[in-house]
């Protein structure tokens, strides 16, 4: 039996798939190396894994994740899947690999995510061979949902939310004082989850000009500041997942045609097609 983890920085996607092919779909919280470390990880799988898990049966992990930029980041993540599953080999690689596999399958072309967080590459249908750095939500990560929350909780805090939106916002959140909000900001846990939490906003208003016209600005930054830096950019359809790249497609589309960049595949999600991936080698 092995199982397959998207792991985004707000929520993990799993799979368990044995040897008859059956699948068995579950989620836990995200785990981004970044913001936790193996103690704190190993207690919230502990905490969150379905009880009907047969974890002395599993013989591999294979971990996507974000954050996982270094073999010293994969190994916060390895070190605790090796003990939550004590017979099973843990193999922790990058989130983007695994959004590559999901849009492309064995064949080449590029590949996006644009979800919690940004990220992109040209892959050659093996392995990643190009990628621009997002560079994280504090320096990048544009077009994702910590940069619009960003966005509109820096409005929201200046008094310029438009057509009536300030005290919409602060109902729909629950907000607090200034120094509160920075608070959370600065001094607890998992910021970019934080302000990510803040982009539903912007679909749930979308027929705002004001959160239309972010959308569009975020997305036309993300083509700007990564998409286009990248080699031919123009000869590869434009592939992506994560939820703020699918409930935003329209205008995602939209920003990608004005730059001659044909769209091939948009979901929300890559766990079924990453499983399809791996359902396709053997079970190891």
């Amino acid at each position: 039996m092995i199982l397959i983890a998207d792991g985004g920085s707000t929520k993990c996607s799993w799979c368990q798939l044995d040897d008859a092919h059956n699948r068995v779909y579950f989620n836990t919280e995200g785990y981004n190396p970044d913001f936790m470390d193996t103690a704190a990880i190993v207690a919230s799988l502990n905490q969150h894994l379905p009880s009907t898990l047969p974890r002395e049966e599993v013989t591999d992990v294979h971990f996507y994740g974000a954050g996982v930029s270094s073999a010293q980041k994969a190994e916060v993540i390895a070190a605790a899947l090796r003990q939550v599953f004590p017979k099973a080999k843990a193999h922790v690689t990058e989130d983007l690999l695994a959004a590559a596999r999901a849009l492309l399958g064995h064949k080449p072309g590029f590949a996006a995510i644009l979800g919690t967080g940004t990220n992109s590459c040209l892959y050659d249908g093996e392995k990643i061979t190009y990628n621009v750095d997002s560079l994280g939500y504090f320096l990048g990560d544009e077009g994702s949902g910590s940069y619009f929350g960003k966005r509109l909780l820096r409005d929201y805090l200046r008094g310029l939310l438009p057509d009536g939106l300030q005290e919409i916002f602060k109902e729909t959140y629950s907000l607090g004082s200034r120094n509160d909000i920075l608070d959370r900001l600065y001094n607890q846990p998992l910021p970019n989850r934080y302000l990510a939490n803040f982009a539903k906003f912007a679909y749930d208003h979308n027929n705002v000009s004001y959160c239309r016209e972010i959308v569009l600005e975020g997305f036309e930054t993300f083509f700007q500041n990564l998409v286009l830096h990248y080699p031919r950019f123009q000869e590869y359809t434009f592939n992506c997942v994560g939820s703020v790249g699918y409930n935003f497609r329209d205008v995602l589309t939209q920003v990608a045609k004005t730059h001659d960049m044909e769209v091939g595949k948009i979901i929300r999600s890559p766990i079924d097609d990453l499983v399809a991936y791996h359902d396709e080698m053997p079970v190891r």
